[in-house]
């Protein structure tokens, strides 16, 4: 309850100054069209928790549809996807899923992400379970295409609030990211506070053995797991509780997907005009790109909130000795030329 108190007081402050900035330049005013790939990339729907997927010469985005009106907070009923072949133009494909497709939760579409494997593409994400499982779970669906339709693979969810009882609070159970190792393994990551991790089975659908905590600092939400060379990365969104009133992205690395993990400090401050962030990254056509979302739009009569975020998308670069180089972010984004990676 105290992170909703902090939330609603916060989606209020934020409502305040979007009223006294008024008109453009204001808190949520959309920044100026520039060029094809200026930030955000998305503007005629409010869009959240970016997850992209590589799968030949296209990039997926999967977003959450941010729908709160005026005070509302989150208020999200549904997962879209657009793709890209250049980064720059994106083709809107609709909704993929409604959470009322999972009969058994009761709301709330929220962060997520979709892998695809064996020949299927499998879409994991967070939702309220409903009241035979309190709590937030995980659900899983499948889809023979990209782009759906997708259906739920199990009739169940893959991770309820239950299975992680050393949690402080029910809706640990958010945000997953899965990632597959050069082993052909695949892991499924997770949390909001407490980050776990666990193996998954070859169909997908399952937990295949113990759920691992490996909780980073200043861990808060929205972990995001890939590889580059032969080092690991668990990207998130982090809040120093004492020092920081929005999350940031941090970052720790490992030399394998189980760890031991060490912390390497942010990548990327707080999105402008929002309290959440929500890493997605992704090599696509020899570059890597670090998806994230602020706040910073206005659709007619509505300004940016905290539950009203846009998706952008920044290069991102690599040191010789595999850290990431701090990204700043940019009304610009990808609109303009890249600099050359160090590797």
């Amino acid at each position: 309850m105290k992170r909703l108190h902090t939330l609603r007081r916060r989606a209020a402050l934020v409502l305040l100054a979007s009223c006294l900035g008024g008109g453009a330049g204001g808190v949520g005013a959309a920044p100026p069209i520039e060029r094809p790939g200026a930030n955000p990339i998305i503007r005629d729907k409010f869009t959240a928790d970016p997850a992209p997927l590589v799968s030949g010469d296209t990039l997926y985005l999967y977003v959450g549809h941010d729908e709160a009106q005026r005070d509302e907070m989150f208020t999200m009923r549904e997962w879209l996807v657009y793709s890209t072949q250049d980064m720059k133009t994106w083709r809107d494909h609709g909704a993929i899923m409604n959470v009322r497709d999972f009969k058994w939760a009761k709301g709330d579409a929220w962060a997520s992400q979709a892998i695809e494997k064996n020949g299927k593409f499998y879409f994991y994400a967070a939702v309220e379970h409903d009241a035979t499982q309190p709590g937030k779970a995980i659900a899983v669906a499948v889809s023979d295409r990209p782009t759906g339709p997708f259906v739920d693979a199990r009739g169940s969810a893959l991770v309820t609030n239950a299975m992680t009882p050393k949690g402080t609070h029910s809706w640990e159970d958010i945000d997953p990211t899965v990632f597959t190792d050069d082993d052909g393994s695949s892991w499924l990551a997770w949390g909001n506070r407490q980050c776990y991790i666990a193996r998954l089975k070859p169909n997908m659908i399952e937990i295949d053995g113990p759920i691992r905590e490996i909780t980073p600092p200043h861990f808060e939400e929205g972990p995001w797991l890939h590889k580059q060379g032969n080092t690991y990365y668990l990207t998130y969104a982090s809040l120093d509780r004492k020092t920081q009133r929005d999350e940031h992205v941090s970052y720790a690395t490992a030399p394998a997907v189980t760890g031991p993990w060490t912390y390497r400090g942010l990548l990327t401050g707080s999105g402008k005009y929002s309290f959440t962030i929500h890493p997605g990254i992704a090599r696509f056509k020899g570059d890597w790109y670090l998806f994230l979302h602020n706040a910073a739009l206005a659709i007619g009569d509505l300004n940016g909130a905290i539950g009203r975020r846009a998706v952008t998308v920044e290069r991102l670069h690599y040191n010789a000795d595999g850290t990431m180089q701090p990204v700043v972010q940019s009304d610009a984004g990808v609109s303009v030329a890249p600099v050359r990676d160090v590797r």
